[in-house]
């Protein structure tokens, strides 16, 4: 019986991101959404705004933004621009079984900018080097996934520097046990987090716009889809794996979200 995930088609994960220099002419734009999971902006040169919602972020290098696809927002560049752009697909995060990607980007989906106190070379690097290898005819897929982890540690880096309040850590404790424990359990959470249900629920609204509840269900579903196409699982034994009451809650849950039983779900992939 196979119990756990060990294989999956690198190559397909290029599909999933793109990583090249900012687009000069993307200086004005209106405001908009993107169909994509994460969009990660650095800026070298430039200054104007970056509109996020009913917020107004200064641009000023060296500096990180972070669009969640949720999220509308438009760009307003006085000055020519320069930098990079990162944008990275939900089935990105669904194909890599890298751990450590997940957490990171669950992270950053947490944070709107980050601010660097001057010119960090290695960023700028790892940056040419991704671009570079994105522009081979195939790129190598692990070796993206390392480069990009590197990145994610520099920026995470600057991102505790700029955050410290004790709701930042809130949320990224709650995001790393969520990808490490998959659970459809709001009460696990709260009380590993040494919080109420409640309070939990309040500090999702604020910083996602979403119930503890709905967070929980991107990455319960997440897992459940890996569960049931990669390993030989049974939907029962799935289900108890995640914490569902019984397997009739369980297929109600699934079905609900994606439109399909999981056997049907199966039989579909």
């Amino acid at each position: 019986m196979k119990d756990i995930i060990n294989t999956y088609d690198k190559a397909s994960l290029i599909d999933d991101i793109k990583i090249v220099p900012f687009d000069v002419s993307k200086r004005y734009t209106k405001p908009h959404r993107h169909n994509k999971y994460l969009e990660i902006i650095y800026f070298t040169k430039g200054e104007g705004f970056h509109h996020v919602d009913s917020i107004s972020y200064q641009i000023k290098p060296y500096i990180f933004f972070v669009v969640n696809k949720e999220e509308v927002h438009n760009w307003e560049i006085n000055t020519l621009p320069k930098g990079y752009v990162i944008i990275i697909k939900e089935r990105f995060l669904d194909k890599t079984l890298d751990k450590y990607i997940n957490i990171q980007l669950n992270k950053l989906r947490t944070l709107q900018k980050i601010e660097l106190p001057n010119k960090d070379a290695s960023i700028n690097a790892l940056f040419k080097v991704l671009c570079k290898e994105m522009e081979q005819p195939k790129p190598q897929a692990e070796f993206v996934e390392g480069v990009l982890k590197a990145l994610l540690v520099k920026m995470m880096n600057y991102s505790y520097e700029n955050t410290s309040n004790d709701n930042a850590g809130k949320i990224t404790g709650f995001m790393e046990l969520l990808i490490e424990k998959p659970r459809n359990n709001v009460a696990f959470y709260a009380n590993a987090l040494s919080l109420s249900s409640q309070n939990l629920n309040q500090l999702c609204r604020k910083q996602f716009n979403r119930t503890a509840s709905q967070i929980i269900a991107i990455e319960v579903l997440k897992e459940v889809k890996r569960l049931i196409l990669f390993t030989d699982n049974s939907i029962s034994e799935i289900a108890f794996k995640l914490d569902f009451k019984d397997v009739s809650h369980f297929v109600k849950y699934f079905k609900r979200h994606t439109g399909y039983t999981p056997l049907q779900f199966k039989k579909r992939h």
